[in-house]
């Protein structure tokens, strides 16, 4: 799918009218079936819709979506605001949530933070009951989250830790033990990639944070990536240890409702876990299957992930002696990642590529070697 093939989505999905994308009436506009999905889908038929496809990419590729989509401009309030308010905050936050499925944190960052920004002012300038006050920190509290992930993936590591620890503060102070360790995780997660050590402190604190009230969901989440810190560290028994108080946790989920930045967590994200830290961990007979059978469910539309989690296994096949599999699957990621405005999958391909570039006499290898972006 296109950048341009993503917007017009997203702004179907929003209400935008077509004018507003140099297209014609949307089908929702004119009140037609739904149209199918996939290529053709957008609606641009013609010769002139081509040209205003190009004239409108070129115009908004650098402004950012906030700009772009009209649609996306986020709340803002004065005065007194009614309790119904965070609840409404925080049904936008799902729906946009949604574009983190097919775009980039360089695509999504200055939504994100512009919806944050925009709450601040709310719990600054408006007046409200405690109890509504306590809820739009909570609601702060998840779009920091939201922003300082987008922050993280598209490189901005300074803005992604500061928006983590935000997130702690308001989520605390709102005495939302679930959004608080959270934000915990998020920071263990981003410190991993430096200081180990620290990493598997803070994921292991964010654990304890969680209350008898934490979602099932969320607690598989706060314990997979308690299992990840350790991996990062080679405590294979503790990540064994923490990837089990996951399924367990996944198990204790009957139908109960679950916060919907939480609600992705399922079997498919645990084995993926599963499969990056046995690879990690130098196991990959553990690692493989794991990740194939993940991968095999999931979709090419979540292109970014999926590239990202196609590395890991390709680094599971080459700690096997399994050169020519693990270039095919270089090979796929690289494909998935074009395009992508996310730095995170680069920086995964990048030194697998460079492992491989030692069996370049493997006519496989030689392939992927060749690609467009290798």
């Amino acid at each position: 799918m296109t950048t341009f093939d993503k917007i017009v989505t997203i702004a179907d999905a929003l209400r935008i009218p077509g004018y507003l994308l140099g297209l014609a009436p949307r089908w929702w506009e004119t009140g037609q079936p739904l149209p199918p999905t996939g290529r053709g889908a957008t609606g641009a038929t013609g010769g002139g819709d081509s040209v205003d496809r190009r004239d409108f990419v070129r115009a908004k590729s650098g402004t950012g979506l906030a700009v772009a989509l009209p649609g996306l401009q986020p709340i803002r309030a004065a005065g007194r605001v009614s309790r119904g308010l965070p609840q409404k905050l925080r049904q936008r936050t799902a729906r946009l949530r949604r574009l983190d499925d097919v775009l980039g944190g360089g695509d999504t960052f200055r939504v994100y933070v512009g919806e944050y920004q925009a709450t601040k002012g709310i719990l600054r300038e408006a007046s409200y009951t405690e109890e509504t006050g306590r809820e739009l920190l909570s609601v702060l509290a998840e779009q920091a989250q939201q922003a300082g992930w987008a922050a993280f993936d598209s490189g901005k590591q300074a803005e992604a830790r500061s928006l983590y620890e935000a997130s702690h503060a308001a989520a605390s102070e709102a005495g939302d033990r679930s959004l608080a360790a959270n934000a915990l995780a998020f920071l263990a997660y981003q410190r991993s990639d430096g200081d180990r050590g620290a990493g598997v402190d803070i994921a292991t604190r964010s654990c304890q944070t969680a209350g008898p009230e934490t979602p099932s969901t969320v607690r598989a989440l706060l314990h997979e990536r308690c299992a990840w810190a350790h991996a990062l560290t080679g405590d294979a028994a503790q990540t064994e240890s923490a990837l089990s108080s996951a399924q367990q946790a996944l198990s204790e989920n009957h139908g109960e409702d679950q916060p919907d930045w939480a609600s992705w967590v399922d079997e498919t994200e645990l084995l993926i876990m599963t499969g990056r830290c046995w690879t990690e961990l130098g196991r990959p007979l553990r690692a493989v299957p794991a990740l194939e059978k993940a991968l095999r469910e999931y979709d090419d539309t979540h292109a970014r992930d999926k590239s990202l989690y196609l590395t890991w296994l390709a680094d599971a096949y080459l700690s096997a002696g399994e050169v020519e599999e693990s270039a095919h699957v270089i090979g796929r990621a690289l494909d998935l990642s074009y395009g992508v405005a996310s730095v995170r999958p680069r920086q995964r391909i990048e030194p697998a590529l460079t492992k491989l570039s030692g069996y370049r006499t493997v006519p496989a290898v030689a392939d992927v070697l060749e690609q467009p972006g290798a």
